[in-house]
């Protein structure tokens, strides 16, 4: 029971990571005033360009970072549509969406021989365990806590951001601009460099997911391997109030909900495999029907912004 137990906590940590780190990503850009819808496809191109440079290079901190560089790029083109032209920050994410599992098949087919599927990073060469071999093999703590980096990772940037956002001028700025960026601007603020900023981050952010996706729970990069995480940690985002805090939990619940399909899955209970696939994503649109109306996000979020307009 305990073990069971243990598999389910190991299981939703680990599926969790890939959204915390989006989801921060969303929580960063939002309230700075940007709606990034677009973390889909930043996830995607960076799944392929951890998978990518892990592979070739064999070293996964460098394909980590290339990872969130790769989100930050597509990052930056919505920066440019949304904050600089004023483009609608909706239109934009979704072209967002289309743009990066575009270029990641086509950066797939032109590194592996045509391929849409990565060769396999050598388990050696994935994001380490920093606590492998430190408790008793399978016991409900090897379970829980022998994770990859990546999960201790996220969840001290969930702390880091929080204290970023609320403890510090940078932070104060970025909510003043999301909140009422034309008094912002009275104050010398400059609304323009605050929502690159933001924005770029959350694609590195995004970028992040999707290696912590690539080169750790998985060793390779699929079309399919990012399906959804994107939109779930946005509900994630939603439902924790564009908070770092209430990101992290509800990302855990949808982290959980993975955990327990495979649990099921791996169990003699007769369910089907497709009804049990679809969990997680019923639990998603279960919580934005239930919540969206009551989260009330910063008041100036996916509004463009012009200096000198009234």
């Amino acid at each position: 029971m305990l073990d069971n137990i243990g598999f389910i906590l190991g299981t939703t940590l680990m599926y969790a990571t890939p959204l915390i780190f989006a989801a921060l990503g969303g929580v960063i850009s939002e309230n700075s005033g940007v709606v990034n819808i677009g973390l889909e496809g930043m996830m995607t191109l960076g799944a392929l360009m951890g998978a990518t440079v892990g592979y070739f290079t064999g070293n996964p901190w460098l394909a980590l970072l290339c990872a969130g560089l790769a989100g930050g790029f597509l990052a930056l083109l919505h920066a440019i549509a949304s904050v600089t032209f004023g483009a609608d920050q909706i239109v934009s994410g979704i072209a967002i969406n289309f743009l990066g599992p575009g270029i990641a098949l086509f950066l797939s087919r032109l590194f592996f021989e045509g391929a849409t599927m990565t060769k396999s990073i050598n388990l050696e060469n994935k994001i380490p365990r920093p606590l492998g071999g430190v408790f008793p093999q399978n016991s409900f703590f090897d379970l829980v806590l022998n994770q990859y980096a990546t999960v201790y990772i996220s969840f001290l940037l969930v702390f880091v951001i929080w204290y970023m956002l609320y403890k510090t001028k940078i932070g104060l700025r970025i909510r003043a601009v999301g909140e009422h960026p034309k008094a912002a601007d009275t104050l010398g603020i400059n609304i323009y460099k605050i929502r690159y900023f933001s924005v770029i981050l959350s694609g590195i952010f995004a970028g992040f997911g999707g290696a912590a996706m690539s080169i750790a729970v998985v060793s390779n990069f699929r079309p399919t391997l990012i399906s959804g995480q994107g939109f779930i940690a946005l509900a994630a985002m939603i439902f924790g109030k564009w908070k770092p805090q209430g990101a992290m939990w509800a990302c855990l619940l949808f982290g959980a909900a993975q955990g327990f399909v495979i649990f099921l899955g791996g169990t003699a209970i007769a369910i089907s495999s497709q009804l049990l696939a679809m969990l997680p994503y019923i639990i998603t649109l279960v919580i934005l029907i239930s919540f969206v109306g009551k989260s009330v996000g910063p008041a100036a979020s996916g509004d463009p912004y012009e200096k000198g307009e009234r």
